[in-house]
């Protein structure tokens, strides 16, 4: 969760919420956001998950800011980033993305969006059916 300050609270406030867009900031988080990237990247290089090759929370904590960054969902930012050059990152990404449980909990308290994305209230587990 190291990722949070410096994606979320440096660059994501610079780049996308700041009433003036300074080039300093922007530069300065979106330098330690890719070296973070790279980092993943090596990483991802010669493992299928961060821990190992088994899915855990360490990957769902993770994909929460970077796998929403790579799919181009985060600030609008993936083009600035360059976020494809980061293949494994990528791959890893597309990879969480497409698991049926992370597909079903995208849907829980959701009101926006297509409506078959939706589902406003979980009650039980037959509601995401």
């Amino acid at each position: 969760m190291g990722s949070a300050p410096f994606l979320g609270g440096g660059f994501g406030h610079f780049y996308a919420y700041a009433p003036e867009k300074l080039e300093y900031p922007i530069d300065r988080y979106a330098m330690e956001v890719k070296r973070q990237l790279d980092v993943l990247n090596r990483h991802l290089a010669s493992h299928q998950f961060l821990c190992g090759d088994d899915y855990t929370i360490a990957d769902m904590a993770v994909y929460a800011w970077y796998g929403v960054l790579i799919e181009g969902k985060l600030y609008d930012a993936a083009e600035f980033l360059e976020v494809n050059t980061y293949t494994n990152v990528v791959r890893w990404a597309h990879q969480i993305h497409d698991c049926p449980a992370v597909q079903r909990g995208r849907r829980v308290n959701r009101t926006w969006g297509d409506e078959a994305s939706q589902l406003h209230e979980r009650h039980d587990s037959t509601d995401l059916d």
